[in-house]
């Protein structure tokens, strides 16, 4: 029998998130998801940048960019050139485990708030600093935005149907893998407190984000010397691997392996020993001629015909799902990727949940789900003024 709860790996922790946009509301966000009380502090005027990006919003004006990147906070209303607001930020420092900004470096030092003097009022914080494309070298001081950051980082090059047509990811990926790394930062900090009782600074930013995730197309510039370019919807080194069209439609299928192939040309009577087609290298270097091959082999089979052979025979496939198909999906909503909360002035609303899920064995050999619950929506601006600030006295 499963079960959720309220608590979580970090119930008892709290974050103080003082960033806006995206990367770092992100990974304050995931922290939430995981059981910590997190204080989202934001410009009294107007709060964080995103609340007003849109279209769409609904009801009020709600948008729904700052909704899909802020639920499982508080938030509270400071003007931090205020000298008032500023000491009331320090004490909510001193009561805090982790603090997550993506300032431009050196704004934090500008506010009286830098690291020297964050650890001095808290010796145990864990300060995750996320920005544009790093705290120091020659081009630290510059801004940080996703799209901005896919095409200096490389990403763009690599995306879209050829090298002289790139494309960006069609999510905020920079920013997106920021807050990932970020929180991963974080979570060694503090299992490193646990042994030295002292927190530390971790930095990260969309460049380090980005490049961090090059893969095989890093290590083949930087020991084969080759320059990954993009090629559409097929695998630069898998072959086949890839998006196929076929009778109305398209699908997308994986030979990771020759017992694959193999069982891909059992089922459709192809030779798998053909000569420009008999291993992975050599379909690799003769793409463009097994891609036609396969969809012509496919032009008369429906997609989801196809789909069904495709996974009889076990070869990795699937169908492309537009964002409404995926929500509606069952295995999504099994997943706990959808869920129901309370918002302050929409009432309920469905929302995307949190990717991970937690388990407890249970000594028959069955399970019991501690994954924690997705406590909040995304605030209004200053809803828990009074309630932070008396706990902060």
């Amino acid at each position: 029998m499963s079960r959720r709860t309220d608590a979580g790996p970090l119930d008892g922790l709290v974050v103080l998130d003082l960033s806006r946009a995206l990367a770092g509301p992100h990974a304050a966000m995931l922290l939430g998801d995981l059981g910590a009380r997190v204080i989202k502090v934001e410009n009294p005027e107007g709060g964080d940048d995103s609340r007003g990006w849109g279209p769409p919003f609904v009801g009020d004006g709600e948008s729904t960019y700052f909704m899909s990147c802020n639920r499982n906070k508080e938030s509270i209303a400071l003007d931090l050139k205020a000298r008032d607001d500023l000491d009331l930020l320090a004490r909510l420092v001193v009561r805090a485990d982790v603090l997550v900004e993506n300032f431009r470096p050196g704004t934090m030092h500008r506010l009286g708030l830098g690291n020297d003097r964050l650890l001095e009022l808290n010796p145990r914080l864990v300060v995750l600093s996320i920005s544009g494309f790093g705290h120091d070298g020659p081009e630290a001081g510059r801004a940080g935005y996703d799209q901005i950051a896919q095409g200096e980082a490389g990403l763009m090059s690599l995306t879209g149907p050829s090298p002289d047509d790139p494309q960006r990811v069609g999510v905020p990926i920079s920013d997106l893998l920021a807050g990932l790394y970020g929180i991963t930062g974080v979570l060694a900090a503090l299992a490193e407190r646990e042994r030295t009782g002292r927190g530390q600074v971790v930095r990260t930013s969309l460049l380090a984000a980005t490049v961090g995730v090059h893969a095989f197309h890093g290590t083949g510039w930087t020991v084969a010397g080759e320059i990954g370019q993009a090629r559409g919807n097929h695998h630069p080194s898998i072959t086949p691997y890839g998006m196929f069209r076929c009778l109305g439609g398209h699908v997308q299928l994986s030979c990771g392996s020759e017992g694959l192939w193999r069982r891909l040309c059992a089922e459709f009577g192809l030779d798998p020993a053909a000569p420009r087609r008999a291993d992975n290298a050599t379909r690799t270097r003769n793409r463009e001629e097994v891609v036609s091959l396969l969809e012509a082999t496919f032009a008369d089979i429906p997609a989801d015909v196809l789909l069904k052979r495709l996974l009889a025979a076990g070869i990795p496939a699937g169908r492309i799902r537009s964002i409404a198909e995926v929500y509606e999906w069952e295995q999504t909503r099994s997943q706990g990727l959808v869920t129901e909360i309370a918002h302050p002035t929409l009432g309920t609303v469905t929302v995307p949940g949190p990717a991970l899920r937690f388990f407890d064995p249970d000594p028959g050999g069955g399970e019991q789900e501690t994954t924690p619950a997705v406590r909040s929506a995304a605030p209004a601006l200053g809803a828990h003024d009074r309630v932070i600030r008396e706990w902060a006295t």
